[in-house]
């Protein structure tokens, strides 16, 4: 994993710093057992009844600063001698470079005078409030000259602490950080004490689907099976047979079959993490391959130190789908035995490109003694070569071959396949590698490489760039067997991952000055965001404030505010969102309160208090205008007391207040949950859907599956069982009328396998439910987020194969993509941060999907994630990938009732319309987003003629986003409608 958002003050950087290059820990919540159900809280003191967090340990490594020797700084300005621009390269917290006092945007600019891995920056501002920087930008360039578009943007918090960028992990020379604005715009300055550049580590893979085999395994005296690495349990682990029979002898090998080709460029390694420490590895050997037999030529070996944390070895890329680490030693010189943990892979998704008509053409090949033509590089077929030629007469070195592309796109990398392994001849040994956007002006990408005399497939990255065409000019032959050249395949890398119209895209990451962990998009599109009553962290606070940002997609600026007008600590909170669009945010932290945001004035008040206290409770806005909330025992009491003993549901309106409903019973709804933390968990973050005449289905996480009234004392049914397990920290959305889809999850909240499971749960006509499982997941995923898009199909971004809180280790970083004709998942683009634990994902009004956080695990915790990214997804794409042409809708109600029969006029035709209601996310839980699709007529006058749901239960009374999709299923821009009263 990266290290990301960290937030650090400036007394402790030295210290963080030292977490980087070292052992991290990620938190998860754990209460003690066998303590009796707490009490409620008092005033003043809510976390009272909190579970508080204890170690986990980290599987991977966090990226570390690179080496500043020899490294320049330049600047656009400086103010004086005594502020230039290398201080932020001098190692001294009390320097600092300090620009001009022109206009923004100012600018640094880092040459590290070699080609890096870059995942990231940190900057420590300097002491003072003023020059710290608000807004920013940044750019890579490998020549200095010709930059990038933004590989990061966003807005750090206006205070003196370490703050962390993160992108993509990406091959660059220089580095350039723009300044857009001052921190609070006080000056038209900006200093920085310090910059770092941190190494580039690609994520762990998803593991999903891997199987592993080794040389040797315990199974008689204890668990030590060769998956037990790959499960994500680390207190489970591998071990070499040692109790049946005499121990193998080292060297031990294990073996990951990742079942599909990957960039592979990494391994991490987290040893036992029982008491003992036999079987450590020490001296180790790491090789990869396509395909079992052939590997590639630079494996990686070194040793590991004899200790129980997470350790990382890096090499170069390699496409590959098969990963072996040979143990050659045991660390501790204590016997014939090996043991893991965990290993993890890292790397990124396969990038090759789609040759589908790439055209490939070489200035030689032989037709005469054989026919080996250049062709052959792009037929799939691997016993087929390009030879060039050597009958009658040898064409000399060097030779060139070109890849015609067809279209300009970015790429990064090229793999070469010599011939099959029984003959060497034509080996490549030294190369160039350029490129071109129209064949005729080239750009050196690589310009003195060596590929090694082997028969295994060989893999080269340069930084991207787009282009066209793609030609290879090779230099020397390898082992100087002659003048001939010969090869089996090509290949064409993409940028980061595939870059496939088909996958969709993620933009470059956005900073937050906190942790989003709770989110809601306004009627404005704005989304607002919150954490608790800090950026990084949720222990400790005293209850009387939460620190909020609000993201506009359009700018992409980003603008804090601390909220203490209601007293409320709005951490692990119930969202909803009114009929007239403001947001009810109840409990969490402050697990009584209630506050309310209106976006028309911006402004918070005082809901009034719940009957009891709740944390992780989910509500939800009915029909009528109410809402409705039930369990949250996570925070306040536990089971609750007096007249609610399992914390039942209650009922807000907008005149009364909060209301108890004794009999809408929690009991039917809990969960299974077998782990430590039990009553606590059981109730939580309820799959809550509003119906027709006030009821509320309760879809989830149980399998038991209920129906909620909040008439009089309000009253429970079971609605059936949806079927499969439950599953907690999975989700569920609404993608059509009285149709929800149901995703993952796991048994237990923490410490449990997620499942890949994916159930059609059906609200029939005459009020029964019917579920059945559709197509799985091609990951199991748990903390994920899911979103209902336009067109109907249902996104699923983030989350992890292992649930446990505070943690990346199993993180999943490809979307999926639900349709519901086919019923089947298909996998999207990879993004470059994981979302697991407290991050959030929205639908926008243009049709793109927002996903943010993860983390606020305190000061040093590497799973920090203080950004968010954005998807596009597939239907806003040209097959090429340039941007789709969407139909407009020209003109279109702002206000309708529920029934209301209204025109929309667009500006070509259309087949297809839905509404979408604005959502609100935290905890993989939006009760709030939900879509219909209406079915058009069409009029004389080209216009087309809507009905609204006449049933305030479905069509539930707020703001909605209505979409217009032309008969390729690309949507409008939503245009903002308000439906109720």
């Amino acid at each position: 994993m990266h290290l990301r958002g960290h937030h650090w003050s400036r007394a402790a950087a030295t210290a963080a710093l030292c977490l980087l290059t070292g052992t991290a820990v990620v938190l998860h919540q754990q209460a003690s057992t066998g303590s009796a159900p707490k009490a409620e809280p008092a005033t003043g003191t809510p976390h009272a009844g909190h579970i508080m967090p204890e170690a986990v340990p980290v599987a991977v490594t966090t990226a570390a600063p690179l080496p500043r020797t020899g490294w320049t700084a330049t600047a656009d300005s400086t103010a004086d001698s005594s502020h230039s621009a290398d201080q932020v390269l001098d190692g001294e917290s009390t320097s600092s470079w300090k620009s001009g006092g022109g206009a923004m945007p100012h600018s640094i600019t880092i040459d590290t005078h070699n080609r890096i891995a870059l995942s990231g920056l940190t900057y420590m501002p300097s002491d003072g409030a003023n020059g710290r920087i608000g807004q920013y930008r940044v750019q890579i360039s490998d020549n200095g000259t010709t930059w990038s578009a933004n590989v990061a943007t966003g807005t750090f918090g206006d205070d003196d602490t370490v703050k962390t960028v993160t992108i993509g992990t990406t091959v660059t020379r220089y580095v350039r950080l723009t300044v857009l604005s001052e921190a609070d715009n006080r000056v038209s300055w900006t200093s920085a004490a310090e910059i770092n550049l941190l190494g580039g580590t690609d994520p762990a893979l998803p593991r999903t689907g891997w199987t592993v085999t080794a040389d040797s395994q315990e199974t008689v005296k204890q668990s030590g099976a060769a998956i037990n690495a790959i499960d994500g349990n680390t207190k489970t682990m591998w071990h070499t047979a040692w109790s049946s029979t005499a121990p193998k002898p080292l060297p031990h090998t294990f073996l990951i079959d990742m079942h599909k080709y990957q960039l592979v460029s990494g391994l991490a390694y987290l040893p036992r993490q029982d008491t003992s420490k036999n079987g450590n590895i020490g001296s180790y050997k790491i090789e990869t391959s396509i395909n079992n037999q052939l590997w590639a030529p630079q494996a990686a070996t070194g040793k590991f130190v004899d200790k129980q944390t997470a350790q990382t070895v890096t090499f170069p890329s390699e496409l590959a789908r098969y990963v072996r680490i040979t143990a050659l030693t045991e660390a501790g010189n204590r016997g014939q035995l090996s043991s893991a943990a965990e290993f993890n892979v890292l790397g990124r998704d396969n990038p090759t490109l789609s040759r589908t008509g790439w055209t490939v053409t070489a200035d030689s090949q032989e037709m005469v003694k054989e026919k080996a033509p250049a062709t052959n590089l792009l037929d799939g077929n691997l016993n087929t070569i390009w030879h060039t030629q050597y009958s009658p007469t040898t064409t000399p070195l060097p030779h060139t071959l070109t890849i015609n592309m067809g279209k300009v796109q970015a790429v990064g990398g090229f793999v070469y396949l010599p011939r099959p392994p029984a003959n060497s001849n034509g080996r490549i040994g030294t190369y160039k590698i350029q490129t071109s956007v129209d064949g005729s002006t080239w750009t050196n990408r690589i310009t003195d490489g060596t590929f090694a005399d082997s028969p295994a497939s060989q893999t080269v990255l340069f930084p991207p760039v787009d282009a066209k065409y793609v030609k290879l000019i090779v230099t020397g032959a390898a082992g100087n067997r002659g003048q001939v050249t010969s090869m089996a395949e090509v290949n064409v890398l993409g940028a980061s991952g595939s870059v496939s119209p088909k996958r969709g895209t993620w933009s470059a990451p956005v900073g937050f000055p906190l942790i989003p962990v709770a989110a809601a998009l306004l009627p404005n599109g704005k989304v607002l965001t919150w954490s608790a009553y800090a950026p990084d962290t949720y222990v400790g606070g005293d209850g009387l404030r939460t620190l909020t940002a609000t993201y506009d997609p359009a700018t992409g600026v980003v603008t804090q505010r601390t909220v203490a007008e209601t007293g409320h600590d709005m951490f692990c909170p119930g969202i909803s969102v009114l009929p007239d669009g403001r947001v009810i945010v109840t409990g969490g932290n402050s697990n009584t309160k209630t506050s309310i945001y209106d976006p028309q004035t911006d402004a918070w008040t005082d809901g009034g208090d719940m009957t009891i206290g709740r944390g992780y409770q989910a509500s939800v806005t009915l029909g009528s205008g109410k809402v409705f909330t039930i369990g949250g025992s996570w925070s306040g009491p536990v089971g609750g007391t007096g007249t609610n003993p399992h914390k039942a549901g209650e009922v807000w309106t907008v005149d009364q207040g909060w209301h108890a409903l004794p009999g809408a019973d929690v009991t039917p709804m809990l969960t299974n949950d077998n782990n430590t933390l039990g009553d606590t968990r059981k109730d939580n973050h309820a799959w809550l859907f509003a119906w027709k005449g006030d009821r509320i289905l309760q879809a989830g996480p149980s399998k038991k599956m209920n129906w909620y009234t909040v008439d009089g004392d309000g009253s429970v049914t079971t609605a059936g069982t949806r079927g499969g397990d439950d599953a907690m920290n999975g989700s569920a959305v609404m993608f059509d009328t009285g149709k929800i889809l149901t995703l993952g999850g796991a048994p237990s909240y923490q410490n449990s396998d997620a499942t890949a499971d994916a159930h059609l749960v059906t609200i029939n006509d005459d009020g029964t439910v019917s579920s059945r499982q559709v197509g799985s997941m091609a990951n199991t995923r748990t903390f994920q987020n899911s979103v209902a898009l336009p067109d109907g199909k249902v996104l699923v971004i983030g989350g992890m194969n292992y649930s446990v809180p505070f943690s990346d280790d199993t993180s999943v970083l490809n979307a999926e993509l639900w349709d519901p004709t086919s019923e089947q998942f298909t996998t999207m683009a990879t993004m470059t941060i994981p979302r697991n634990y407290h991050s959030v994902a929205l639908l926008l009004p243009d049709g793109r999907v927002f996903s943010a956080g993860g983390g606020l695990c305190g000061t040093g915790c590497a799973t920090n994630h203080f950004d968010g990214q954005t998807f596009t997804p597939p239907y806003l794409l040209n097959a090429d990938g340039s941007a789709a042409s969407r139909p407009t809708i020209e003109d279109a109600p702002s206000a309708l009732a529920n029934g209301a029969s209204f025109t929309v006029k667009t500006d070509r035709a259309v087949t297809g319309f839905s509404i979408i209601r604005m959502g609100t996310a935290t905890h993989s839980v939006d009760t709030d987003q939900r879509r219909l699709s209406l079915s058009p007529t069409l009029g004389s006058d080209g216009t087309y003629k809507l009905t609204i749901p006449a049933d305030p239960g479905v069509a539930v009374p707020g703001y909605w986003m209505l979409f217009a999709l032309d008969a390729k299923g690309v949507p409008s821009v939503a245009k903002t409608i308000h439906i109720g009263g």
